[in-house]
């Protein structure tokens, strides 16, 4: 069994859940607070240490509490944190998060220690965890471009599988694109990929992307309906669970985290996927982004129905 490891961001979220989303320049009051960790990569972390996998995450957190308490949570999710890096005279990442009576969310984003990620130290970090064959490198872009270009060209050079989940999705050119083996875009990321002239038709912007990039591999999530995933193979429509949700903050790092898990438990990449939309069904029906997310024993249970 191969290991993940997580290149990408980790911060501390900051919730008010409200009745309604506030429109520009709008006031809602009557929310809730609460605050949570969080980060794409430090979420994708926790999703793959809960559904068993050997979990690594490289990136970077403040000299700050906010530091100290991303890295304790990680490290209380079995995951390897020898690789998160203090970075003195930067803060950690935050997030204020809204989400509504209807669990959409609202969110913004000071990137703090994750912007100063540098190739340097993601290649650093990569080469003191000595990949090899069977382990998955999955790679977040809230961390600057070079860096994750960085990632995803060492860890094929050492022979990981590797995945980028391109949120957000500018700035990445199709020879980024072509670094990863499977790339998991949702469709607003997808749309900006393929440059916007697809509007949302998903297997064109599919098609345009695949003759543009070296990918052989995509997994386009669509919320609700599930994913799409497209091989140089097949096509295939992974149909969602129906479940009342309650908080979709979380479900694409939860699909992200359980790919990769799959992937290093050596399924192949259509197993892989069809559990990781489950995981993602399964992380909406609760609050939270980590707070959602299954355990090996909850998703096993809901596969064997």
């Amino acid at each position: 069994m191969g290991r993940v490891i997580v290149v990408g961001s980790v911060n501390i979220d900051l919730v008010v859940v409200t009745d309604r989303l506030p429109a520009p320049g709008e006031t809602v009051i009557g929310g809730r607070f609460a605050q949570h960790h969080g980060g794409k990569g430090g979420n994708q972390a926790v999703a793959a240490a809960r559904l068993g996998a050997r979990t690594s995450f490289i990136g970077a957190v403040g000299a700050d509490a906010f530091g100290a308490q991303a890295r304790e949570a990680l490290e209380a999710e079995g995951i390897d944190v020898s690789a998160l890096r203090t970075l003195g005279g930067e803060a950690t990442g935050v997030a204020l998060i809204l989400v509504d009576a209807h669990g959409e969310n609202s969110i913004a984003v000071a990137s703090g220690a994750n912007a100063a990620v540098t190739p340097a130290l993601v290649r650093g970090a990569l080469a003191d965890l000595s990949l090899g064959p069977g382990d998955v490198v999955l790679v977040g872009h809230e961390i600057p471009t070079a860096a994750a270009a960085a990632a995803l060209g060492s860890a094929r050079t050492a022979g990981a599988v590797t995945i980028l989940n391109p949120a957000p999705a500018n700035g990445l050119t199709a020879a980024i694109l072509g670094l990863a083996d499977i790339v998991t875009p949702n469709e607003g990321e997808l749309d900006i990929l393929a440059g916007g002239s697809a509007g949302s038709d998903v297997a064109s912007s599919l098609a345009r992307l695949r003759s543009d990039s070296a990918t052989s591999t995509w997994l386009v999530s669509l919320g609700a309906a599930g994913a799409r995933l497209e091989t140089t193979e097949a096509a295939t429509t992974i149909r969602a669970m129906t479940v009342d949700a309650i908080d979709t903050v979380g479900a694409g790092d939860t699909l992200n985290g359980a790919l990769a898990a799959g992937l290093a438990a050596g399924l192949a990449v259509e197993d892989a996927a069809r559990r990781a939309v489950t995981a993602a069904s399964l992380a909406v029906t609760r609050a939270g982004a980590r707070e959602g997310m299954p355990t090996l024993a909850e998703l096993e249970a809901v596969l064997a129905r």
